[in-house]
C-alpha cells in the first residue's frame, strides 16, 4: 500500500491545475479601447435618400464630396463659406477626376459626387446594381479652355485645328499660323470628366493622339504649359482664370469663318463661346437632412456669386 502513496501524490500534483477555476476574464486586463477623438470608417447607409458618411468623429457626421478636379477649387469655395456660417457642419472635399466620383457615389464611400460630365449608361448600371439611385442637380456652368504657354504666338484656333492637334493630324505649329516647333500636346487621364467631356466635343469621339503627354490633375496640366512654350492643354475655365498670369487662354472658333470667341462667364452664358458644358452634384436619389442644406447654399444667391468669383458661370 505503501508504495502506491508517491505515485497518488505524484497524480495529484498533476491534476489540480487542470481543476482550477479559469482566471482569465476576471485576472487578464483588458485590451486598451479606442480613443474617444478617434475617425471611424463604416459603410455608407440609405438614409431616406441621402447616405451616411463614412467619417464618424465625435459622434458627428462629415459631408463627403468626391470627383471632378475642374470642381475641386469651386467646392473647396462653397464648402468654406457653409462651414462659416453653419460651425457645426464639417464638410470634406477630394478630387480624383468624376469617373472617381461615381465610383466612390455606387460603392457607398460619398455623400456627394462632383462631376464634369452626365453619368454614363455603364455607370448607371453599376448603381442600379448596388441599389443606388443617382440624381443629378446642375448647380453650375463651365467651359473648356485650351491653353497654351504666354510667349506662344497664336490667339486663336478653329475647333476644327483643335481636334486635330489633340488626335495627332496636326504635328508642328507652323500648320496651325504658328513657329516651326513640334506641338507637345497634354492632356487629362481617361478618369477625368474633362477628358471625355472634350474627347466628344472636341474630338468628335476620336482617340487621342498616343504622343499626349498625361497629366494627373488641372494643376499639373497648367504647371506643365507655363513651364513649356511648344506644349498645349486645356482646363476649365474657372482654373484658367485663376492661372491667367502663367497660361495664355486661346479664343476659339466654331469654324473657319466665324468669329474667334475668348472664354469668359459672358460668352458661356450666351452660348457663343463653343466649348462648354453643365457641372453637376449627384446624390443617392433625393438629398436627405445632411446634403440638402448644403445643396441649398450651392444654389442660393450667395453660393452663386461663389461660382461667379471663382471664375465659373452661375446656374441661377
Amino acid at each position: 500500500m505503501n508504495a502506491f502513496i508517491p505515485f497518488i501524490l505524484l497524480s495529484l500534483l498533476v491534476l489540480l491545475p487542470a481543476c482550477r477555476p479559469d482566471q482569465s476574464n476576471s485576472s487578464a486586463p483588458s485590451p486598451p479601447s479606442a480613443a474617444p477623438h478617434a475617425a471611424v470608417q463604416s459603410p455608407l447607409k440609405s438614409d431616406g435618400g441621402s447616405v451616411q458618411s463614412p467619417l464618424v468623429l465625435d459622434g458627428g457626421r462629415a459631408l463627403t464630396i468626391k470627383g471632378s478636379d475642374t470642381m475641386v477649387h469651386l467646392v473647396s469655395s462653397w464648402a468654406e463659406q457653409y462651414m462659416k456660417a453653419s460651425p457645426a457642419a464639417e464638410v470634406s472635399v477630394t478630387g480624383g477626376g468624376s469617373g472617381t466620383g461615381f465610383a466612390a457615389l455606387i460603392n457607398g464611400t460619398t455623400n456627394i459626387c462632383a462631376a464634369s460630365r452626365p453619368i454614363q449608361a455603364k455607370e448607371l448600371d453599376q448603381a442600379k446594381a448596388k441599389g443606388i439611385t443617382p440624381k443629378e442637380i446642375a448647380v453650375a456652368r463651365d467651359a473648356i479652355v485650351v491653353i497654351v504657354n504666354p510667349k506662344n504666338q497664336l490667339t486663336a484656333l478653329t475647333m476644327q485645328e483643335t481636334g486635330d492637334i489633340f488626335t495627332g493630324k496636326v504635328t508642328h505649329w507652323d500648320q496651325v499660323g504658328g513657329s516651326k516647333e513640334a506641338i507637345i500636346p497634354l492632356s487629362r487621364e481617361s478618369s477625368s470628366g474633362t477628358y471625355v467631356f472634350f474627347q466628344e466635343h472636341v474630338l468628335k469621339k476620336a482617340d487621342y493622339t498616343v504622343y499626349a503627354r498625361l497629366m494627373p490633375g488641372t494643376s499639373a496640366m497648367a504647371q506643365s504649359v507655363a513651364a513649356d512654350e511648344t506644349s498645349i492643354g486645356y482646363t476649365g475655365l474657372g482654373y484658367a482664370v485663376e492661372m491667367k498670369d502663367s497660361v495664355k487662354m486661346l479664343s476659339i472658333k466654331k469654324d473657319g469663318s466665324a468669329p474667334a470667341v475668348a472664354p469668359s462667364e459672358e460668352s458661356v452664358a450666351s452660348g457663343a463661346y463653343p466649348i462648354s458644358r453643365e457641372l453637376y452634384f449627384y446624390t443617392n436619389g433625393e438629398p436627405g437632412e445632411m446634403i440638402k442644406p448644403f445643396l441649398e447654399f450651392c444654389l442660393s444667391a450667395t453660393g452663386q456669386q461663389i461660382v461667379r468669383e471663382t471664375g465659373y458661370v452661375a446656374v441661377r
